[in-house]
């Protein structure tokens, strides 16, 4: 059976975001040239959602589509398995079968206490207990997504010895940045590690470094330092081919829950929609 990994990435107005996923993907051919890896992107791109299946169809019997997305929102609870039923319906002929989100696990908190270890070090390690940490997501309007970053920050705070380890967002969702400073600048902390739990560049990751200038400045008596996307740390590609091997063994297919989900046909009914708001 000739097969295609089909990677879907989010796609970013920023020109530097996508190419940074196509550099990400070249990298994971690198690592496994007995596999056929294509990429297509969910927004703000050339090949989207309905050319990246139809691509992926003329040259395959099964397509496996993995979503190069963290956490489990709106794009891949509904609107890749919008798509991805279109596709099932245009070539009868290939099997479709959808992945898992790349997902909270140890070892994305390994990738993340490794880039808290680095902020440290670029701080000259100061004491855990007088600095504070932000791990500062993109926001959803799905409370489990959110949820998943609260997930994170509460296992980071068991792994270190951080007096306070807190979420933030960089929209649709609260808290924001700036207050959630402002709560540990008042609980007495002397430093601030800032922790994107992000992918890839774009343009809220430039949004974030100019955040973290104006902090500097607001706070001069504090030291804030600014940790690195997440996308090239070696536990992401760990994570996909765990997620692709997964889909590969003969006995055990195992689908996105949202996949054919009766939540999704409930939602779609009563126009409950993935929206940008």
């Amino acid at each position: 059976m000739k097969e295609t990994i089909l990677l879907v990435g989010h796609g970013s107005r920023d020109p530097n975001g996508n190419k940074e996923i196509e550099q990400f993907s070249d990298q994971w051919r690198a690592q496994h040239p007995e596999w056929n890896i294509e990429v297509c992107y969910i927004e703000f791109a050339d090949v989207l959602l309905d050319e990246g299946f139809d691509n992926a169809a003329k040259s395959a019997s099964r397509v496996l589509v993995i979503p190069l997305i963290l956490n489990a929102a709106g794009h891949v609870k509904m609107e890749i398995p919008e798509h991805l039923e279109k596709a099932r319906q245009r070539h009868p002929d290939v099997e479709f079968i959808y992945g898992k989100n790349l997902g909270v696990s140890m070892s994305l908190l390994t990738a993340v206490k490794r880039q808290l270890l680095q902020v440290m070090d670029s701080l000259a390690m100061p004491d855990p207990k007088t600095t504070g940490v932000i791990i500062l997501g993109r926001g959803s309007s799905d409370i489990v997504a959110n949820g998943e970053v609260a997930k994170l920050a509460r296992w980071v705070f068991e792994e270190r010895e951080h007096e306070l380890v807190d979420i933030a967002f960089t929209g649709i969702t609260y808290p924001r940045l700036e207050t959630v400073v402002q709560r540990q600048v008042k609980l007495g902390m002397t430093q601030i590690a800032i922790l994107p739990y992000y992918l890839f560049t774009g343009t809220l990751i430039t949004r974030i470094a100019e955040q973290h200038k104006h902090l500097q400045t607001q706070y001069p008596q504090v030291r804030f330092g600014l940790g690195h996307y997440l996308g090239f740390e070696p536990e992401i590609f760990k994570l996909l081919d765990e997620n692709v091997k997964a889909l590969q063994q003969p006995d055990k297919k195992p689908m996105m829950e949202c996949d054919g989900c009766s939540y999704r046909a409930f939602a779609q009914e009563h126009g409950h929609g993935h929206h940008h708001h």
